[in-house]
């Protein structure tokens, strides 16, 4: 005999009985790029600025998408401040995040009266204060673009032994964060069909051989002079009204631009390699940032809801504060 049991609860799923924290949260995409945004069941943040606070919490919450904290600000001019975790640790910056996180700070009423046609937010992250604008009509928001902290070449054409390849050249930028680029063809991959493990361990291999032999820093706080990552190119930096490929949107107008190859307010489209979604940007403002001639950055995007979740903690639980797989 076949049994059926429908369970109908009105006011959405309810939670399990259990004795521990819940965290509540808000899941969006930017593009295909996920981002879970932290509601509420998360442990106070403390810290004076906004890099005391990341300092602060160091020691990451597991987290199998990108996440967002949001935290108070010390600068007057910010409408928020935010955090960014992944799976090994947390981030200066995120372009996607920060995009989708504009949609959320409106739609969840972080702005008490937001303007039409553009409302704007001012999001102080852990690189700085990120000038942001919507889209708003009707009580809708839409496209956001957003202004970024000043960005610099770091170094060009440097050299790195990377094992197997011998000597790699790369660029250095700092896009919120300080990036390598390489193009993709120096391995003998291709951004766009490669499979994308063997990107992946090219990019790795570049980051691990950077880190050993080359000493960073950032003129604005120490805690900001750390490679990221490396992003493999398609090698189009030259300006085109086609797109390239490649993310890392910010630091790679900035490389464009003190490179000669874009000058000011030429837009260029992004395309990524593995999903096709598409970002805008363009070097808008000539600036500095310590002794390096910088450059501010708009980035165009659109980010969508996928979802609203809630995680339980059960206090008796010994994986409750989750493990990695590496």
């Amino acid at each position: 005999k076949t049994i059926s049991l429908t369970l109908v609860i009105y006011g959405g799923p309810k939670a399990p009985p259990h004795s521990g924290s819940v965290l509540s949260v808000v899941d969006m995409h930017t593009g295909g790029e996920p981002l879970r945004i932290i509601l509420s069941g998360y442990p106070e943040v403390k810290g004076d600025t906004i890099l005391g606070k990341q300092r602060y919490v160091r020691d990451p919450v597991v987290t199998m998408i990108y996440g967002a904290i949001l935290v108070r600000s010390e600068l007057a001019e910010a409408d928020l401040g935010v955090l960014f975790m992944h799976n090994e640790g947390y981030s200066t910056v995120c372009g996607h995040a920060v995009i989708a996180l504009m949609h959320f700070a409106v739609d969840y009423g972080l702005i008490k009266t937001p303007t039409s046609p553009e409302t704007q937010i001012n999001i102080h992250c852990p690189c700085g204060l990120v000038k942001n604008f919507t889209q708003y009509f009707n009580g809708k928001t839409g496209t956001v673009r957003f202004h970024s902290v000043p960005l610099f070449a770091f170094a060009t054409d440097a050299s790195v032994s990377v094992p197997g390849y011998w000597s790699i050249t790369v660029d250095i930028s700092y896009g919120g964060a300080l990036y390598a680029f390489v193009s993709a063809k120096k391995f003998g991959l291709d951004v766009n069909k490669s499979k994308t493990r063997d990107l992946v361990d090219a990019a790795t291999a570049v980051s691990d051989a950077f880190k050993s032999q080359v000493k960073l820093y950032h003129p604005v706080s120490e805690d900001l002079a750390f490679l990221y990552g490396t992003i493999l190119t398609d090698g189009k930096d030259a300006f085109s009204k086609t797109s390239c490929t490649g993310s890392g949107v910010t630091a790679r107008i900035a490389l464009q631009y003190h490179k000669g190859l874009i000058g000011l307010n030429q837009t260029r489209s992004f395309k990524s390699g593995a999903i096709g979604s598409v970002f805008t940007g363009k070097a808008i403002e000539e600036t500095t940032c310590g002794d390096f001639r910088a450059v501010v950055v708009e980035v165009t995007g659109h980010a969508h809801y996928s979802g609203v979740a809630s995680f339980t903690q059960e206090s008796d639980d010994p994986q409750s504060g989750g493990f990695l797989l590496r």
